[in-house]
């Protein structure tokens, strides 16, 4: 198949739309008769509600307000568990939660009618941290506070430890991370008993606010329709909270008999919805004297909040990123996620990956000084190879070169010379400087079972004009998926990037494609585009109206002759696991994923020793990720994945107090700006994939795996202190550094 557009950076399908101003977001919108919809939140962690007071001074029977004695079907936000409701009716387990709404055309008169509602709580007992929730100093979920717990056994981690000549344990903590993408949340809603319930807004997978909104609403399938609006980022934010502000916001749309727009603020976007999972995660490793792998036995725990939501899937991807890319032939990860009361934490670009994965490569820097091993000659002693097992069992089929990486990555950014340098500069400067390193993989795609649960389809269809519509639920926030798409159907049909068009995700419109999550948008769901595209010419061709060398302009005349005479031209194509992949669920081993990317990423650090500032001040990405469709983009994924993985690392300190964000604006949850990333030089090696579409692989979440661990590596390269937590602030760095001083005196 010749690749007129793949490889090559095509101008993006809606850039022009967004650059002048013409793309609709979802405040954008507008309808008749349109009220303005708020939500009520707790003020407490965990409670009772014992009653609503509604205060003097506002016209309430302007006002339409809904409780939860007003929702038609079951009080439930509909994703895994089905744990959290849609508004609390007796108990409350966050700050935040939502319990009165109220809806109105006057937003100013709004915002004091929310402040003049009044709950009435009797405080029960919370719980704030994962030490707490383990220990059950109260139970709020279930019998033992854990929303789902996993177990990978590989060998026998007990009998090894006696072949280990060194054990080494350490314990590595992350915090809590907000998503900070552009376009705050927000959603418009219709309903009526005709036409059922409509919603629109800023979301990254339509088919689970779907899901959501029918056990709500007690209605049919095809009563509820969801349709994706311009979306301004999500990295994960947009995934599940969606739904809720859709249950809201049709709930009141219902009530009122108007349509009901609901638009976060940036604060209330802060401060209420899902962040990253805070991580604890210990280590205990054993290697012997010339430093190979014996075992590795690891706890990793992830605070999950108030409610499930879609902590079992972050927990799933960490645990099984916990053992890295190497080889070892005893490994046991046990893994829970736990409930405190903190607004449900959730997806978040890497999801889970990136916890485990920071714990991990600190610690093999401290596994590598016990063996008195560089830290890149220790990993190049373990790095998995062709034919070795993962800590999942799966057998490795491709040819992994991790030393290939790991040897271009350190050719760009000069290690060696720059490590002996630091070295010799270092001793009695104020700034000193580090560099290091984190060698990493990420699976593409759901996990295990997870591509065929969804079993996701992708139509196509064609106008009499030659036009091509792909008709998929994947959506376009951002990243770059309405190109791709195009890229791969106009290879696939071998006509004009411009005669594809995308068609908006619409679940009244389009089937279901799975989520926009988990790199699996241009592997997985490409590859779909690409088979529905090659059905759609073999169709013409079998029809005897096109050959297999045709012109542009004869597909378009085949196109028109095929409607006329034999009426709509469609194709369909649904997914099929690649052969040989295996998964247990129960065991949890087997086949993780059809396929890894990999990766070295290398920072160099200055860090202050009078301010305790740490900062980046050069970065190398390289990574394996098959095949690149698109130049350009894949490079811009790679550099906003490390700018944020860089403010998880230094930056981005979620302050919490009694379950409650207290910097929830933007004046004071710091984040890096322009000024303080580096220069990010991004490097790509191609080893095409046979299942992805011309052999490319996920890309969106390797790059926020990594940093975190190569910029902590670096800071102790730089300064010699072992910090074991993110995200390393001066106050952090001040407390370490002052401890070693006085350890020295």
């Amino acid at each position: 198949m010749e690749e007129k557009y793949f490889g090559h950076s095509v101008i993006r399908k809606e850039g022009r739309e967004k650059v002048t101003g013409r793309a609709r977001y979802v405040d954008d919108l507008s309808f008749p008769d349109m009220l303005h919809g708020v939500t009520v939140r707790s003020s407490v962690a965990r409670g009772r509600i014992r009653g609503i007071h509604f205060g003097d001074g506002i016209p309430w029977n302007e006002f339409t307000i809904v409780t939860a004695a007003d929702i038609p079907g079951k009080n439930e936000i509909a994703l895994i568990e089905h744990d959290q409701p849609c508004l609390a009716s007796e108990i409350i387990n966050h700050p935040e939660e939502a319990i009165v709404l109220l809806a109105h055309p006057d937003r100013y008169l709004l915002e004091e009618a929310r402040r003049a509602v009044q709950i009435e709580v009797e405080p029960l007992p919370a719980i704030f941290s994962i030490e707490d929730s383990l220990a059950k100093t109260a139970v709020i979920f279930g019998e033992d506070n854990v929303f789902k717990s996993y177990r990978v056994d590989k060998g026998d981690v007990d009998a090894a430890w006696a072949q280990a000549d060194i054990i080494v344990e350490g314990e590595y903590r992350t915090g809590a991370q907000e998503q900070l993408y552009i376009e705050n949340q927000g959603m418009i809603a219709t309903a009526n008993p005709a036409d059922g319930v409509t919603v629109w807004g800023s979301l990254q997978c339509p088919y689970y606010v779907h899901k959501a909104l029918v056990p709500l609403f007690g209605l049919p399938a095809e009563k509820i329709r969801v349709i994706q609006s311009e979306t301004g980022g999500g990295f994960g934010g947009k995934e599940e909270y969606p739904s809720m502000i859709a249950g809201h916001a049709a709930l009141l749309a219902s009530k009122s008999g108007r349509p009901v727009k609901i638009i976060y603020d940036r604060a209330e976007d802060m401060v209420a919805t899902t962040k990253r999972h805070p991580s604890r995660t210990r280590y205990r490793t054993g290697v012997t004297r010339d430093g190979k792998l014996v075992a590795m036995d690891i706890d990793f725990v992830i605070d999950g909040g108030a409610y499930a939501t879609l902590s079992s899937v972050v927990l799933s991807r960490g645990t099984i990123h916990a053992a890295g890319p190497y080889y070892c032939p005893n490994v046991r990860v046990i893994s829970k996620a736990v409930a405190t009361n903190a607004p449900p934490h959730g997806a978040f670009r890497g999801f889970g990956a990136p916890q485990s994965i920071f714990a991990l490569e600190r610690h093999l820097d401290q596994v590598a000084r016990s063996v008195n091993l560089t830290p890149e000659e220790f990993r190049r002693r373990n790095f998995i190879q062709k034919g070795q097992t993962t800590a999942t069992g799966q057998l490795i089929h491709e040819d992994v070169d991790f030393n290939g990486l790991l040897d271009r990555a350190f050719r760009e950014c000069d290690y060696h010379a720059k490590r002996e340098r630091f070295a010799r500069e270092n001793p009695g400067a104020a700034i000193k400087r580090g560099i290091g390193f984190a060698s990493f993989m990420h699976g593409a795609g759901f996990t295990g079972s997870g591509e065929v649960y969804l079993a996701s389809v992708v139509e196509l269809e064609a106008t009499p004009e030659g036009t091509v519509r792909v008709l998929a639920a994947s959506t376009e926030i951002g990243q770059g998926t309405n190109t791709v798409f195009s890229q791969i159907a106009a290879d696939a049909l071998g006509i004009g990037y411009d005669r594809i068009e995308i068609a908006q995700p619409d679940t009244g419109a389009v089937p279901n494609s799975g989520p926009t999550v988990a790199s699996r948008t241009s592997m997985v769901v490409g590859n779909l585009v690409e088979a529905a595209a090659l059905a759609l010419k073999r169709t013409l061709l079998d029809s005897g109206l096109l050959c297999d060398a045709c012109t542009e302009d004869e597909f378009v005349r085949a196109c028109k002759r095929y409607i006329e005479t034999r009426g709509p031209l469609r194709s369909r194509s649904q997914y099929e696991p690649p052969p040989g992949l295996y998964w247990n669920d129960t065991t949890y081993s087997g086949d993780a994923y059809g396929t890894y990317a990999w990766a070295v990423y290398v920072a160099e650090v200055a860090v202050d020793t009078l301010t305790f500032e740490a900062r980046v001040t050069d970065f190398v990405a390289v990574q394996e990720i098959g095949k690149v469709i698109h130049p350009v983009l894949a490079a811009g994924q790679i550099e906003g994945g490390v700018a944020q993985a860089i403010g998880m690392a230094l930056y981005e300190n979620v302050v919490w107090r009694e379950g409650r964000m207290a910097n929830g604006q933007m004046t004071n949850y710091i984040m890096p700006t322009a000024a303080d990333i580096p220069p990010i030089r991004v490097f790509f090696e191609e080893q095409p994939y046979p299942f992805g579409p011309h052999g490319a692989k996920g890309i969106g979440e390797l790059p926020m795996d990594g940093p975190a661990p190569a910029i902590l590596n670096a800071i102790e390269n730089a300064t010699g202190i072992c910090v074991r937590e993110i995200p390393a602030t001066p106050e952090v760095l001040m407390e370490a550094m002052t401890e070693k001083a006085g350890a020295l005196v």
